[in-house]
């Protein structure tokens, strides 16, 4: 009896801590795995980079172009010690993609796009002043997730601290463009009828 009680109680003390660790665990980590901040040892130097490109986003310049499956982009600056961090930055973030290892997991947009880190490829040149990154997929879905993330960290750019403490929604999954939507196929001809 007391054997019964001890499994229940430990059950139930241990059952918080196990909820948090499926929340808290971070995408799908290496080989299918969960990935948890205490196995992350690049987290703080991430954060770290990060806050520094907060602080001096008055110094950074960049500019997007979307393309149909996702993102060229190239973020910039006149300083030396800035663009560096950027190219710093930028290289870590794409082991963080190829590796997931996310971060931000609290904005539901980075909670998104680190769940298609497997449908993802970045290409990233150096440039003298800092990056130059084409990042693309073959999924329709995730080209819009590369294509939101990249308007979100264009306003950390422009915004600093204050957009970077703002949460971000993923875009909603649309058709493929060559999928026929539902209502279509179950009633040809609908878009036809006169309303």
């Amino acid at each position: 009896m007391r054997y019964r009680y001890f499994v229940l109680i430990t059950a139930f003390l241990l059952f918080p801590f196990a909820i948090s660790q499926s929340v808290h665990g971070q995408g799908r980590g290496f080989r299918g795995g969960r990935s948890t901040p205490q196995d992350d040892n690049r987290r703080v130097a991430d954060q770290n980079l990060v806050h520094f490109l907060l602080n001096n986003h008055d110094k950074i310049k960049r500019t997007v172009k979307e393309i149909p499956n996702g993102v060229e982009t190239t973020t910039e600056s006149d300083d030396a010690q800035v663009a560096a961090k950027i190219q710093e930055h930028v290289r870590w973030m794409k082991v963080r993609v190829e590796k997931s290892k996310p971060i931000r997991m609290r904005d539901l947009l980075f909670r998104e796009l680190f769940q298609h880190t497997d449908k993802i490829k970045m290409v990233v040149k150096s440039t003298d002043k800092g990056v130059h990154v084409t990042e693309t997929s073959n999924d329709p879905y995730v080209a819009k997730l590369i294509q939101a993330h990249a308007k979100v960290v264009s306003g950390f750019v422009a915004k600093g601290f204050a957009e970077a403490r703002q949460n971000h929604s993923a875009p909603s999954r649309v058709e493929a463009p060559n999928e026929v939507p539902a209502a279509r196929k179950n009633n040809p001809g609908r878009e036809n009828r006169k309303k």
